[in-house]
């Protein structure tokens, strides 16, 4: 949030319940950013942008990220045209077309740019979904990267060079077999787990390697195996100089 505009990294499950409970108002939402399309990071993609609009807002929101966002887009409010219809015409709100801009990206580079903060993409690798993205975010008073879901990355290390705070994801490896002892698709799972994720140790090493003042760890894999924040801490902290914050719902810095 730069004064009072909003600016959203992906939009998983719930994202506007908890932007509500933040304490933000969703008619300042003015650009959204989507990592990559995987569900826990655009399943309320829609649902965030239909409630803004119906709590107020009326100024177009600019989306981006990898295709297919345009044909989400259009779907979703093909999908919704009956309520969107309704509402229109029962409760005066100003027609959504138009309101939702979306802007495919596919390659690294400068993004947009505002009176606010500029912002610039790096191709990560996620496999097997791509392009993936990690985003920077440059704003008057510092500089924010997101990793997005990524297994360690060249590119993103580039990106973050010089950042004030670098939110990563993080992997503890020791806990994988654990946590899908009963999965019956485990073999398929910890693969993909494998092969797209970077593990707490290398998370440290990226933040000095990229030289950021302040690490953020979030995105926990695997997230269905509860671990407390010293152990994440513990791991991380001996490969970065930096401030290590774990991070939780609803934190602001």
């Amino acid at each position: 949030m730069i004064g009072d505009d909003i600016y959203v990294i992906d939009c998983g499950d719930g994202v506007a319940r908890q932007m509500v409970l933040a304490g933000l108002d969703l008619k300042h939402i003015r650009d959204v950013f989507i990592t990559h399309q995987h569900s826990d990071h655009n399943a309320d993609y829609g649902n965030l942008l239909l409630l803004a609009w119906e709590t107020g807002l009326a100024a177009p929101v600019n989306t981006y990220g990898p295709p297919p966002l345009k044909q989400m887009t259009k779907l979703f409010l093909e999908m919704d045209a009956y309520d969107i219809h309704v509402r229109e015409q029962d409760e005066g709100r100003p027609p959504i077309d138009g309101l939702i801009v979306p802007h495919e990206i596919t390659h690294g580079g400068p993004v947009m740019h505002d009176a606010n903060v500029r912002v610039t993409a790096a191709l990560v690798q996620h496999p097997l979904v791509k392009p993936a993205f990690a985003y920077r975010f440059d704003c008057p008073d510092r500089s924010i990267v997101f990793s997005g879901d990524t297994r360690p990355s060249k590119h993103l290390i580039e990106l973050a060079r010089g950042a004030d705070i670098l939110v990563h994801e993080v992997m503890d490896l020791q806990l994988i077999d654990r946590a899908l002892k009963f999965d019956p698709h485990a073999k398929t799972l910890r693969r993909h787990l494998l092969d797209s994720h970077t593990p707490m140790s290398e998370v440290g090493q990226i933040a000095t390697r990229a030289g950021v003042k302040t690490l953020v760890l979030n995105h926990f894999v695997p997230g269905i195996v509860t671990i407390p924040d010293y152990v994440w801490y513990n791991a991380v902290k001996p490969h970065f100089k930096g401030r290590v914050i774990v991070g939780h719902d609803l934190m602001v810095l």
